[in-house]
């Protein structure tokens, strides 16, 4: 045990702590460090609401979530009896957290105003001098006073902040905070698409010494209730009046509400406690600095400042407690991990779209951003109905993020496009991405060029791969990321055949975004990547194949779940290791694969361990025309399949529609039937279809490791699985037991004594 050196203003308390060896089971250690004239108008039209994909790394509110449809258990236990497969995993994990001290600060708590002890090292960045987020900041400022830090377009004009200026308005904000009667370690709930009011109100709370709170756009009434009345809200930042309208619905429940402030358009009513942005930014602004100032010289780096509350799939949403030291150090150690650029030498730029509500879209646009003084620049809040191509070909990022939805997005769109391309031009696309594709498998699997870049690769990048990059305004963009939920294979390899390797990342709210990070020089497909640098990775109680659950070490790993010591207990084991409820292994070079979740596996009759996630991306993969495939079987004698269909998008409310997409279309076409809508087919209504369905379905059991792998019955649901409709999660993950009860009586079907349709012959009924 050491004492942290640092400034006595910063830390007073916060003793440093060495990772337990774990009896062998350290598996790694610190990281090291389609034609291309008919790209033009791709636009990525996913289907959501403005700021509802999920960002990066962030896993859904699940420690207990498959104990609704299956079994009791503790979060990251399987039944020591369900041994019969390679993929039991046996958790029996440490004792549970220990019960710190009077007055010593432990590795966890779950009280908002307590300090709690840093993952420290004793060399390299995990013993890096612990900042609080006003240090960081000031430091940027220092260096990077006259840099752009934000960008926004008003109308048609475009409006920034440099980071003086960004400074000097976040001080602004914290002032007017402190005179509405923000009291400390309370929150400010900010409710409303990515703005720089957002980051300016976020940012304000935290030196005002509150707790910054992002609140689901897409929440109720009363899951905004839960959240604001959680952390204690004084103040709650809306965008505009639909926002306004749910907090004004529940006001009267929040008795620490003292005031709102709405930062778009004008007010339509007149309230003693509502302010527009203006009249808010006013209030501190010929307040004196002194208040201020002590508040933030008696903020410490293991103290928390940040709230990110858990998407709630089951049970009530969690707040994840993220301390000043989690935010700092996590995008120290993020930048120098993917190599981003100083701007002293080339500035960083991003685009920020993805819901602030989610640590990872706070990682990368504000905290990590600013750390190498880069510039973020604001999407429009229809950017996931259509508008976000437009802002990347307008900003020209360096780095950009995407959720799997938003790449599968893109892929549908260009081979749309594609399709109605001439016949040459699809000759020379598919052409180049057939080169694109074997260059970039070589270099991955040599690991890097191997000697003199191939003439046919340098024909198809000036042909196809420049034009397709600048229609989608990633002509600049070195760094293309993506996390959040799985990504199929398919999808990888279709960006990498078009020369845009996508590096994905993973972690989760309780490690503060990113634990792992492909880059360039460490890649692999399928991959996650390797630790940043300072972190650790066990994998807990692995089996004969080397898959475990996946732990986390690292500075990291948050303070815990406010006001739920059990919740905490039930991530974080007794010697301060965050358990993630993943299951995945490494390869001989350290590259970390994720290979199922705890909570995932369905353990049928027979006992047979079955990871699912994996067979319905190999259906996926083998009928195109699925666009979501949802496994059955856990308690069950045999698998079978809830199958949607690919259709449109309502762009307004982000709904499912009966149309199909063109992709799916031109699949049917190819398979001689006329189906252009999703009722024409759902329910086995087109033979042609259900037998193109099953031949996919077979090829995919042929492959099956076992018997009880194989999938026999399936059915085709009239309507795909969204957000809105409650099937899917924020970052498009699927709610499995929402589903499951949602279509309760075809799943029984599946297992009724009757025949069932598994061929064309014999179909089962309609919904």
């Amino acid at each position: 045990m050491q004492l942290t050196v640092c400034e006595p203003t910063a830390m007073s308390e916060a003793v440093v702590m060495e990772p337990p060896r774990a009896g062998g089971l350290l598996e790694s250690s610190c990281g090291t460090g389609d034609s291309a004239a008919s790209f033009d108008d791709v636009l990525v039209d996913t289907a959501n609401e403005s700021s509802e994909e999920e960002s990066t790394g962030e896993r859904e509110e699940d420690i207990g979530a498959h104990n609704e449809v299956t079994r009791s258990t503790k979060t990251t236990e399987v039944s020591a009896e369900q041994t019969s497969n390679t993929q039991t995993v046996k958790s029996q994990r440490p004792n549970s957290l220990s019960v710190q001290a009077a007055g010593e600060p432990g590795l966890w708590t779950s009280q908002g105003e307590a300090d709690v002890k840093l993952r420290m090292g004793d060399s390299g960045l995990a013993a890096e001098t612990p900042l609080t987020v006003n240090q960081m900041f000031t430091s940027a400022v220092e260096r990077y006073g006259n840099y752009t830090a934000l960008s926004w377009k008003e109308g048609e004009q475009q409006k920034s902040l440099n980071y003086s200026e960004y400074y000097q308005t976040c001080r602004t904000a914290a002032k007017s905070f402190l005179k509405l009667g923000l009291q400390r370690y309370h929150g400010v709930g900010i409710l409303g698409f990515n703005s720089s009011e957002w980051f300016i109100a976020d940012i304000g709370a935290i030196l005002a010494g509150g707790f910054a709170v992002g609140i689901y756009t897409t929440n109720s009434p009363e899951a905004c209730q839960y959240v604001a009345d959680n952390c204690k809200a004084n103040i709650i930042v809306v965008e505009n009046q639909k926002q306004l309208q749910k907090i004004l619905q529940v006001e009267d429940k929040l008795p620490h509400l003292k005031a709102i402030i709405q930062y778009k358009d004008a007010l339509k009513e007149k309230r003693s406690n509502l302010y527009t942005w203006a009249e808010f930014m006013e209030l501190g602004r010929d307040e004196p600095d002194e208040p201020l100032d002590a508040i933030i010289s008696s903020q410490k780096p293991n103290q928390c400042c940040t709230l990110i509350y858990t998407s709630g799939t089951t049970g009530q949403p969690k707040g994840v407690m993220l301390s000043h030291d989690n935010l700092t150090w996590t995008a120290l150690s993020t930048s120098r991990h993917v190599h981003l650029t100083d701007a002293t030498q080339a500035q960083e730029l991003v685009v920020s779209y993805l819901p602030l509500s989610h640590i990872a879209a706070q990682m990368v646009d504000i905290w990590v951003t600013m750390k190498v003084g880069g510039a973020t620049y604001f999407a429009q809040p229809d950017a996931l109905k259509g508008s976000l191509v437009n802002t990347l070909k307008e900003v020209r990022p360096t780095a950009f993020m995407g959720v799997p939805r938003v790449w599968e997005k893109m892929q549908e769109k260009m081979k749309s496009i594609g399709a109605k391309s001439s016949t040459v031009r699809r000759k020379v696309a598919a052409w180049a991405k057939d080169v694109g594709l074997q260059t970039n498998l070589t270099k991955i699997n040599q690991n890097a060029a191997a000697g003199r870049t191939p003439l046919s690769y340098r024909i198809a990048k000036k042909l196809v791969f420049k034009k397709v990059r600048k229609a989608l305004g990633l002509d600049r963009c070195t760094k293309c990321y993506t996390g959040a939920a799985p990504i199929t294979k398919d999808t990888l390899e279709f960006f990498l055949s078009l020369d845009i390797p996508l590096y994905e990342l993973y972690g989760m709210s309780e490690s503060t975004g990113p634990h792992t990070i492909s880059h360039p020089e460490a890649f692999k497909l399928t991959s996650c990547g390797k630790e940043l640098p300072g972190c650790k990775t066990k994998l807990h109680n692995p089996d004969e194949e080397g898959n475990g659950e996946i732990c986390f070490w690292g500075r990291h790993v948050f303070m815990g779940y406010l006001n739920m010591p059990d919740k905490t207990d039930e991530a974080l084991d007794a010697e301060g290791w965050l358990h993630s409820g993943d299951l995945g292994k490494h390869d001989e070079n350290g590259f970390l694969f994720i290979t199922g979740r705890i909570k995932e596996l369905i353990i049928t009759a027979g006992g047979e361990n079955i990871p699912p996630v994996p067979i319905e991306d190999a259906v996926k993969e083998a009928v195109p025309l699925i666009s979501n495939a949802m496994l059955i079987g856990d308690k069950r004698k045999f698998l079978s399949m809830l199958l949607t269909i690919k259709c449109q998008v309502n762009a307004e409310s982000a709904d499912p529609e009966d149309e199909l997409m063109p992709e799916a279309v031109e699949f049917c076409r190819k398979l001689g039937s006329n189906a252009t809508r999703v009722s024409e087919i759902a329910g086995g209504r087109e033979r042609a279809i259900n037998a193109a369905i099953q031949e996919g379905i077979n090829r995919v059991n042929e492959k099956a490791t076992s018997n009880a792998q194989r999938i026999q019955k399936w059915i085709v649901l009239d309507r795909d699985f969204s957000v809105t409709g409650g099937e899917l999660g924020p970052t498009m993950k699927l709610k499995r037991p929402v589903v499951m009860k949602m279509y309760k009586e075809q799943i029984e079907n599946f297992y009724k004594e009757l025949a069932t349709p598994t061929t064309p012959d014999n179909p089962l009924p309609p919904k």
